[in-house]
């Protein structure tokens, strides 16, 4: 996966294999954190914390948007 910021249109970008994505700002909050090395649960304490959000909520939605993504082959386990 690599994150870009696309400045030509002003937005960040995903881009997969043979594939771009836009991810909205909360989903753009998590890829930020996704670095290879980082656990699921780190990622979901941090930004728990950050928002004040609950943190199994916070997991439930993260968890969906990286399996959707490995699914694309933008992101593996």
């Amino acid at each position: 996966m690599r994150l870009r910021e696309d400045k030509a249109r002003g937005q960040w970008v995903v881009l997969g294999p043979e594939r771009m994505f836009v991810p909205d700002e909360i989903a753009l909050e998590v890829l930020r954190l996704v670095d290879g090395a980082r656990p699921v649960d780190a990622m979901v304490d941090d930004l728990a914390t950050r928002f004040a959000a609950p943190r199994e909520e916070i997991l439930g939605d993260v968890l969906a948007m990286l399996e959707d993504l490995a699914a694309k082959g933008v992101v593996t386990a």
